[in-house]
This record gives structure tokens, C-alpha cells and sequence, in this order.
């Protein structure tokens, strides 16, 4: 891992939070529809999309990628968009927000300990200031929200677990596969995700809105339908190209550490709607936040600057091998 290398993937893994951050938007400004039809109007709209920008390397990129490649595909889109986001919508219905945000804000966490498994990776006792920063961070922006409505129903603290560990499988899937399909791009794959992800939220469709018996009007539909097309092209297209990115730039460890920077910008967007300042304990949570990344980036860094260049990772046929070495985030 170089310099360059890293700065190119901090800044992509931070201007892909500020898209993801944007989703958290999307139920406000249409809170007369459900979190199962969002769900399924985005990726249907995020299919739709990245079938028409990936048209034209289509034939390349068919005789490029075996049956492997395919099934990994999939996989990674079921569980890193479909299954995620059905998981997080029943969370956040029969557990609360508030607990919800809790254990999803486990995620970094979460990939940056399973990034630290990796050979060549840094030590446990080297991230520890970081992982210290973020704990401390996630503990702040949750305190007063859990103090007030407590952390809801057995079920959707399951759910809101299942929710973590899908996307933590996805995240650490999905690096572990750009590492080794080299001859395929960030962007090519994060759009072979985006039509695999359309061809099953069409499985997701029949349940959103077959049984709908809210009515809406033209107009409704018509805000729906740009909502879903700017969470498409804004937060699927560009944030999970962006998040490829950052994922073959970067080692896995400082890559879970960049998810942070999704809660940074929702919390800014929320404030912005809000139209407040952030409380003391949210200041303080969200530079906490900062500073983890910050100090995981430095010791990377330093890392770097002492190791010698060190080889590719080491995956096994399946794509999932449990060695890999520091890279280069659907």
C-alpha cells in the first residue's frame, strides 16, 4: 500500500459515505411509503441504471467473468442490498431507530476486527486507539436515543444483528473478490451489481406493492419514482463504485473504518433537516468518529513506510480465502 494508493481511497471511501448518508433522507421525504417498497423501487431503479451504463462493455465483460464470478455476484447483492436492507426496514419497525442505528454502528468495527485476521494485517494492540475512538464515538451518538426509547423488541434486535453480520459478510466478500479479478474495473463491478441486485429486487416487487392498499396520487408517484432514480444513480451507482474504490485502494481493516463516514454525513444531512446544531455529545461523537479513521489511517501509514512491498493476496478458488494481504468497497 503506497501513498497514493491511500489517499485515493480515503477520499473515495469518504465521498461515498456522503452518497450513502443520503439515504437516510429518502424516508422523510417520502414517509407515506413504506420501507419495503423504497427498498424495492431503489434497486429496481439501481438495476435499470447500471444495466444501461454497463451495456456497452457487456459482451467484454461476459466472456471475463466464469460461473463463479456470477454465483459471487449474486450472493454479494443479496446479502449486501436485498437481505440488508429487508433486515434493517423490520429492525427499525419492531425494534426502534434508535437501537437499530446502535448495531448497525457496529460495523465498523465489526470489519476492521476481521480485517485484522488478514496476513500481513496490523495488529490488534496497533488499532487499538482506533477501534477506542470509534467505540467511544458510537457511544455518544447513541446514548441520549437509547436513553429515551430503550432498545425495543427481541425480534428487531435480531433483526438489527442479522442486518450487521449480512452486511459485514458483504463488505469483507466484496473486497476479497476485487482483489483477485484484477482485469475487472471498481465500476464494472459495482454496475454487475447494481443488474444482478435489479433482476432480484424484481422477487421484492411482488410482496411491495402487490398488496398496497394506500393510495397515492400521480404526483405521489411521481416523487417516488425520482427519489428511487436519485438513490439509484446517487447512492448505488456512484457511492458503491466509489466504495470499490476505496475497497481495492485500501487494506480491509482501514476500509471497515471508512464505512464511518456514512453516520458522519447522515447525522449532518439529519441535522441539516433538522435544522439544528448537533448537541454537545453528538459534536463530540462525530469527531471521535473522525479520529478513529484518522489514527487507523496513520497506522497504516506508517506501516507502510517500514514494510517492504509485499505480494498479492491469496485467495482460494471460491473467491472467500481467509488470507489476504493489504489492497486496493455495491
Amino acid at each position: 500500500m503506497n501513498r497514493n494508493n491511500t489517499l485515493l481511497g480515503v477520499a473515495a471511501g469518504i465521498v461515498a459515505g456522503a452518497f450513502w448518508g443520503l439515504v437516510f433522507l429518502a424516508p422523510k421525504l417520502a414517509a407515506d411509503f413504506p420501507p419495503l417498497q423504497l427498498s424495492a423501487g431503489r434497486y429496481l431503479a439501481y438495476g435499470l441504471v447500471a444495466a444501461v451504463l454497463v451495456a456497452p462493455s457487456w459482451r467484454r465483460l461476459r466472456g471475463a467473468l466464469g460461473w463463479r464470478e456470477w454465483r459471487a455476484l449474486a450472493w454479494l447483492s443479496f446479502i449486501g442490498n436485498i437481505l440488508y436492507y429487508v433486515l434493517l426496514a423490520r429492525a427499525v419497525q419492531t425494534g426502534g431507530v434508535a437501537m437499530t442505528a446502535f448495531v448497525i454502528g457496529l460495523l465498523p468495527l465489526a470489519i476492521t476486527l476481521v480485517g485484522s485476521r488478514d496476513r500481513h494485517a496490523l495488529s490488534l494492540r496497533t488499532l487499538l486507539p482506533s477501534l477506542a475512538c470509534s467505540a467511544l464515538g458510537l457511544v455518544c451518538i447513541s446514548w441520549q436515543s437509547l436513553a429515551a426509547s430503550g432498545w425495543g423488541s427481541l425480534t428487531g434486535l435480531l433483526c438489527a444483528g442479522g442486518a450487521l453480520v449480512s452486511w459485514t459478510a458483504y463488505a469483507v466478500g466484496n473486497s476479497r473478490w476485487l482483489a483477485r479479478l484484477e482485469h475487472v474495473s471498481a465500476q464494472d463491478w459495482s454496475l454487475l451489481t447494481g443488474v444482478v441486485t435489479g433482476l432480484e429486487a424484481v422477487v421484492l416487487a411482488v410482496p411491495a406493492f402487490a398488496g398496497d392498499t394506500l393510495a397515492h396520487t400521480g404526483a405521489d408517484w411521481l416523487r417516488f419514482a425520482g427519489l428511487a432514480g436519485a438513490m439509484a444513480l446517487l447512492c448505488s451507482v456512484f457511492g458503491n463504485s466509489l466504495w470499490n474504490i476505496a475497497s481495492r485502494a485500501l487494506p480491509l481493516a482501514l476500509t471497515g473504518q471508512m464505512i464511518v463516514f456514512e453516520t458522519v454525513f447522515a447525522s449532518l444531512y439529519g441535522y441539516l433537516w433538522e435544522r439544528r446544531w448537533p448537541t454537545p455529545l453528538e459534536a463530540l461523537a462525530l469527531v471521535l468518529l473522525v479520529a478513529g479513521v484518522v489514527t487507523c489511517a496513520r497506522a497504516h501509514h506508517a506501516d507502510a513506510r517500514k514494510a517492504p512491498a509485499r505480494p498479492q493476496p491469496d485467495v482460494d478458488a471460491e473467491g472467500e480465502g481467509s488470507r489476504m494481504t493489504p489492497m486496493q468497497h455495491g
